[in-house]
């Protein structure tokens, strides 16, 4: 697939490692031109070198900072001339436990980041360059987002907001933008480390697949969705999961 994006301008959030990382370095590897944000100006940079300080460079900011995807957005412009394609990978979960026990305030913010923030991206891409160019979006959802989730209950709930976001914002701005989405089960990275940690092969187990995910494992979905095979699919949410949900586990 290499040289697919070749001409093109990709931004990923949250991609100084993990799945945003992971999306990054395919959409490098495909011939895109990437400008990744996180919050660590020091991962990100150490992230840069691994991508090619020719093909990436980065922002530091919070994502659901305005000012932040302001100047992000128009550094892509800027620097490598477009903004054809965005990722929407940033994500928190800052709370566990039982809804009852919810704290409100890291709701409220879970909410800012996982929901609003990627509505808030999309639209600084549309004013900048989709909305007159065209694009491609993804938006990193999860399986939490489609089953009952307990432990991440509140997390879930956000994630079903995002695909529904997905699904609304693909009938707004077709046929010029297409807006997709992708769910991972547990995928190897710190983030997800809680899930997995101490008892790998015990969670694995209940996985078709045999096996959790890892980055790559998502980074190719992602890039399949951004390319133009995918060019007819807009509004869709792909599971990727190794098959957990078909054995009613999320």
């Amino acid at each position: 697939m290499a040289g697919r994006f070749e001409g093109r301008t990709a931004v990923v959030t949250g991609a100084s490692r993990g799945i945003g990382l992971g999306i990054a370095q395919r959409l490098v590897d495909d011939g895109a031109r990437v400008v990744i944000t996180a919050r660590k100006p020091d991962a990100l940079a150490e992230a840069v070198d691994q991508l090619g300080p020719d093909r990436a460079t980065f922002v530091a900011g919070r994502a659901d900072d305005v000012d932040h995807q302001a100047e992000t957005v128009a550094t892509a412009i800027e620097r490598f001339g477009s903004l054809d394609l965005l990722v929407n990978n940033t994500g928190i979960n800052p709370t566990y436990g039982p809804l009852l026990d919810l704290d409100l305030a890291a709701a409220r913010k879970t909410v800012d980041v996982n929901c609003l923030s990627p509505l808030s991206w999309i639209q600084h891409a549309h004013r900048a360059w989709m909305g007159q160019h065209g694009g491609a979006v993804v938006n990193v959802a999860s399986v939490a987002g489609l089953r009952p989730a307990p432990g991440i209950a509140f997390y879930g709930g956000t994630k079903a907001m995002l695909i529904h976001l997905t699904e609304e914002l693909a009938v707004e701005l077709g046929p010029s933008i297409r807006v997709n989405a992708v769910a991972p089960a547990v995928v190897k990275t710190r983030f997800a480390t809680a899930l997995y940690e101490g008892r790998e092969d015990e969670v694995a187990a209940a996985y078709p697949l045999g096996r959790l995910g890892v980055p790559e494992d998502v980074a190719g979905v992602v890039a399949f969705l951004l390319s133009d095979d995918a060019g007819w699919m807009t509004g869709q949410t792909v599971v990727v999961d190794g098959g957990v949900l078909l054995n009613g586990g999320v």
